[in-house]
């Protein structure tokens, strides 16, 4: 699909809020439905009619692959809390990479299955979902952030056993995450979501940065020109989100990947952002729904008004934009309606 397809689409002036958990939730059993790959679809294409959108956006569970990972080694012991101690043993990768060969997990084989089912019953572009390899690494590991200060530091993973760790981590993340792009390519996503919200100056040192240090190409970009270039291969465009806190050295690196659509959180100020992003690249984004199930802490009245203020600053500078959310809209019981007004706010908002 030609990237002006999508260009075309935001300087039509669409919106569209990251709402697919929304209208999952409001249906009887969601549990189940995360695990029916048909049923899944149709929640898919049911978000994309609702927000008025071409583009039928996944469920963004950012669970899904360590949950695979772990599945597919053999291993056990609960996936919110197994943190790799040592690299994976010769007999896990050799698990893993014999697993690769054969269905994964419910979990995942439901996202494939939804993806399928929106290319063979519907006209909406299906897109894909995966966290980043970098943010998938950060679940496997009790301190992510120690190892990759000390390789900042120039501590190698040869005399250095929490370097070691980290970049064994790295190495299966990216090699899971590829093999599931592969997988979500050949159901028919048109385009992919990489989620790596860890990928931030939490994880990675601005100061380090700035002084030369190659610590954020090496562990949050590199694994991610791979996917790009699998993108690429494959005439399958990059949707690439990242909602934590930045400097501008890792919007311009992110920009660097050539993605057709960049996400960001409401950390950033979009209109100036675009001077650090090509004009082939759309900026998505960046209202704060992470605060959307309180009342008071991001009103609907501010949600219009960010909206408008977003569409006639990026409107002002020419930049093509797609408003929508600085991430997924997650259900939270009891905040419904707060919720779904917030995002009636967003479909509703005119540049003045």
């Amino acid at each position: 699909m030609n990237r002006n397809f999508y260009i075309d689409l935001a300087n039509r002036g669409l919106k569209m809020p990251m709402g697919t958990d929304i209208v999952l939730n409001e249906h009887p059993d969601p549990e189940a439905i995360r695990i029916d790959g048909r049923k899944l679809g149709e929640v898919m294409i049911e978000a994309a009619k609702r927000y008025r959108t071409p583009l039928a956006l996944p469920q963004m569970n950012l669970t899904l692959e360590k949950e695979a990972l772990l599945a597919l080694m053999g291993l056990d012991g609960g996936t919110g809390e197994f943190h790799f101690s040592a690299p994976p043993s010769a007999e896990q990768l050799a698990r893993f990479e014999a697993g690769l060969k054969g269905p994964l997990t419910p979990g995942c084989e439901a996202n494939i299955e939804a993806i399928a089912h929106v290319a063979r019953s519907s006209d909406l572009v299906p897109l894909g979902m995966c966290i980043g390899p970098f943010s998938l690494m950060t679940k496997l590991l009790a301190d992510p952030i120690m190892p990759v200060t000390l390789a900042g530091m120039g501590n190698t993973a040869a005399d250095n056993e929490e370097v070691a760790l980290m970049e064994a981590a790295l190495d299966v993340s990216t090699r899971l995450v590829l093999e599931i792009i592969e997988r979500q390519i050949k159901a028919g996503a048109k385009m992919i979501v990489i989620a790596e919200p860890a990928a931030n100056k939490v994880f990675f040192s601005p100061k380090l940065i700035r002084r030369g240090s190659d610590i954020f190409e090496r562990f949050a970009l590199a694994p991610n020109r791979q996917i790009a270039q699998l993108l690429k291969d494959n005439d399958v465009e990059l949707f690439f989100h990242c909602c934590g806190e930045l400097i501008d050295e890792m919007v311009t690196a992110f920009a660097s990947l050539d993605p057709a659509i960049l996400s960001l959180g409401s950390s950033r100020v979009l209109w100036q952002d675009a001077a650090l992003v090509p004009k082939t690249t759309i900026l998505y984004g960046n209202l704060p729904s992470k605060k959307f199930y309180s009342p008071t802490l991001f009103t609907r009245s501010q949600v219009s008004d960010s909206s408008r203020e977003l569409i006639a600053r990026m409107r002002e500078i020419g930049h093509p934009f797609i408003l929508g959310t600085e991430c997924d809209v997650l259900h939270v019981p009891g905040c419904e309606c707060t919720i779904k007004s917030k995002l009636d706010a967003i479909m509703e908002a005119v540049a003045v």
